[in-house]
């Protein structure tokens, strides 16, 4: 394949599903050909991957060796800005034990999402439910910053399906990064340029990925030049080499048509460092 690896003015990643198999396998199919691996966790009573003890030791020695860093993805079925305190305890609980366990791979962020409940749509929110929301986001940020050593800025809240502005307040109020789904933005209807102007400076995380016939997280090929080129251009024009690029896809074959595409943004490619950007 093409070369990707340190090629760019932010890590380039994508996430632990590329292969069909476990996180590590997939770790070490990774390992000489990203910057970042955003390791996608989850835990219920059926089925867990967190890994053991000895994968994280695992995991450590391979970053060590090939300057891989990892984002960790905190459980999806964490409801943060639910209304009843007893799910938002047991969810900041979740989110909790994933940090615990992954908190010595001093990962580049972690993502979380801000749900009000299982299936919950928020933009059917009435102004007052929208306001309950937001207070109850604050309450188990809040609780999760008490009961951990990461900083503010580690935690990055995901761009989703509703309205950012919604819990703007939050990310202000506690000093959260950002992580901006690019795709989600697409996918939604989001104005991507606002969005890039307004959270760029904030963004640890962007995330990366297509739409083909109404579905997301498909592979680079499949997003808007124009919105790829927007992206790339902002990117280069306000570099961060701690910033994580996550093509946030799951098959081999999308990672690979994504690095493939991703080889016209390279610094190294054009005579002036541009990466292919005309105007640059």
């Amino acid at each position: 394949m093409t070369e990707c690896k340190q090629r760019f003015p932010f890590r380039l990643g994508t996430t632990s599903y590329i292969i069909p198999d476990d996180i590590l396998p997939n770790i070490h199919y990774l390992k000489d050909k990203v910057d970042d691996v955003e390791l996608v966790l989850f835990e219920s009573d059926e089925i867990s991957n967190l890994p053991s003890a000895q994968d994280i030791r695992e995991l450590q020695a391979i970053g060590r060796e090939y300057d891989l860093t990892y984002s960790i993805h905190l459980p999806l079925d964490v409801y943060l800005g639910h209304p009843d305190e007893r799910v938002r305890d047991r969810s900041v609980g979740k989110c909790l034990r994933v940090i615990e366990l992954t908190s010595v791979l001093s990962p580049s962020a972690y993502v979380m999402h801000g749900e009000a409940g299982e299936g919950v749509d928020v933009n059917g929110f009435s102004d007052r439910e929208r306001h309950m929301f937001r207070e109850s986001m604050l309450s188990s940020i809040d609780l999760l910053l008490a009961r951990t050593s990461a900083a503010p800025e580690e935690f990055a809240l995901e761009t989703l399906n509703y309205p950012f502005a919604i819990v703007d307040p939050v990310v202000r109020q506690f000093g959260l990064s950002v992580t901006l789904d690019i795709g989600h933005l697409e996918l939604y209807g989001f104005p991507v340029g606002e969005h890039l102007q307004r959270y760029l400076p904030l963004a640890r995380v962007m995330h990366m990925h297509g739409i083909r016939d109404g579905r997301d997280h498909t592979g680079l090929q499949h997003m808007r030049p124009e919105t790829l080129d927007m992206v790339m251009r902002a990117l280069q024009d306000h570099p961060d080499p701690r910033r994580v690029f996550t093509m946030e896809i799951f098959s081999e074959k999308s990672f690979l048509a994504s690095c493939e595409r991703m080889q016209d943004y390279r610094t190294d490619s054009g005579p002036s460092g541009s990466g292919g950007l005309e105007g640059s």
